[in-house]
């Protein structure tokens, strides 16, 4: 089976393998570079044409034609030399794409462009408490009074709220409807009275989530995406986008840091990676990998020859068996890594980037994966899309559903 991607393809990734060398060179270090650095070089690769590439130049991007297999090349390039894809990925892969999708006119305008150069930060108003897996139970209340939503109400796992300029919500407008259809996709700013952002301090000590309460907050009447009602249809277009998560080659680069670590490890007075029970373990995660860099070639084979329905269920897939892929392969480096395990996690970067960290970063990532579970979807309501939706099984029992007898 030829999995290359053909000789002009080849040429492509040679000349982002260059740029790359050139515009994020891999001596840079391993810390978080400084805001204006990622700036300069998001926008420098932009310009090449290598970033925001389905977005049109007129909102910022670089609207270039759609090609899953140079887009594939970019993935793999841009993560395996550990460069920024873009500034806040919450607003550039998820408010972007949606209002590209769905929004007005003048949200494009007004929004877009701001958020590809992070001027607008962006943070998810999606989860309440008693309402995270099952979504559609969620509570807060914005009523419309005049040309302005009011807002209350209470949202809890929000990645980035301290931080951010402006959120994408959902939230309850028409209480007497179906929990389904009571929703709508609101937009709103973060600094402005009645807002009451709290830290949650995670098992890795940092504080990436936060809690955040409204008390009679206000947005603008048509800061709404799409129809009044109609936001759980605008939040399937959202998370389509969330769940592209856990691609083949962000998970291949971990794994090439684990050789690594593997290699400089010492075990029994030898490097690790010469110990049979590790490389029994090393070998069967190489296969696990494979397969998830498989499964995504298939996903981009079905998008290049406009098979859209092979699409959908193969993301799915991918997302879940991708957490589990990478919850093995990071419990065998917190293994590896023995009584530093021990040692009080770093707040640091836990991305997939190919530079080489120190052993409290990989306790950072161990921890951290164990959200891999429940991020853009748990991992048991997956298993049901998937199985209801992919093997025609039986849908599964909700709450209020009486089992026929025997």
């Amino acid at each position: 089976m030829d999995l290359s991607f053909g000789p002009d393809y080849e040429v492509f990734r040679e000349e982002v393998r260059a740029f790359l060398a050139e515009a994020w060179p891999a001596d840079r270090g391993t810390g978080e570079p400084e805001p204006g650095a990622q700036r300069r070089f998001i926008a420098a690769a932009a310009e090449r044409g290598y970033l925001y590439r389905s977005i049109p130049k007129r909102y910022g991007g670089s609207e270039q034609p759609f090609d899953p297999l140079r887009e594939t090349i970019l993935t793999e390039e841009f993560e395996r030399s550990g460069a920024p894809w873009q500034l806040g990925y919450q607003g550039v892969g998820m408010v972007v794409p949606t209002l590209l999708e769905v929004g007005a006119d003048w949200q494009r305008e007004k929004f877009i462009a701001p958020t590809l150069r992070g001027d607008f930060v962006w943070c998810q108003g999606y989860s309440e408490p008693g309402a995270g897996s099952d979504l559609a139970s969620l509570r807060s209340p914005a009523r419309l009074e005049g040309d302005t939503w009011v807002i209350n109400g209470h949202k809890i796992w929000t990645s980035d709220a301290d931080s951010a300029t402006h959120m994408f919500g959902m939230f309850r407008t028409e209480p007497d409807a179906p929990k389904h259809g009571g929703i709508s996709y609101l937009l709103l700013e973060m600094d402005q009275p009645g807002i009451d952002v709290r830290p949650l301090r995670q098992l890795t000590g940092a504080t990436h989530f936060f809690e955040v309460f409204f008390t009679d907050v206000h947005a603008p009447a048509d800061w709404i995406v799409g129809e009044r009602g109609q936001g759980w249809q605008v939040s399937r277009v959202n998370l389509k986008h969330e769940r592209n998560l856990g691609g083949g080659s962000l998970v291949r680069n971990r794994f090439r840091r684990l050789l690594n670590l593997a290699r400089r490890t010492p075990l029994h007075g030898r490097p690790a990676l010469e110990d049979p029970l590790v490389r029994d373990r090393l070998a069967a995660l190489d296969c696990h990998v494979r397969c998830l860099e498989t499964m995504t070639l298939r996903k981009v084979s079905a998008t290049y020859n406009d098979e859209e329905a092979k699409v959908g269920l193969p993301t799915l897939v991918n997302k879940l068996y991708g957490s589990q892929v990478n919850e093995q392969l990071v419990q065998l480096a917190y293994d590896l890594i023995g009584a530093d395990g021990l040692l009080a996690p770093t707040d640091s970067s836990w991305g997939g980037g190919s530079g080489e960290r120190s052993n409290t970063d990989w306790i950072d990532e161990y921890l951290y994966s164990l959200a891999g579970r429940i991020a853009a979807g748990s991992s048991n309501i997956q298993r049901n899309v998937i199985g209801e939706r992919g093997l025609g099984l039986p849908r599964d029992l909700r709450s209020g559903d009486v089992r026929p007898r025997s």
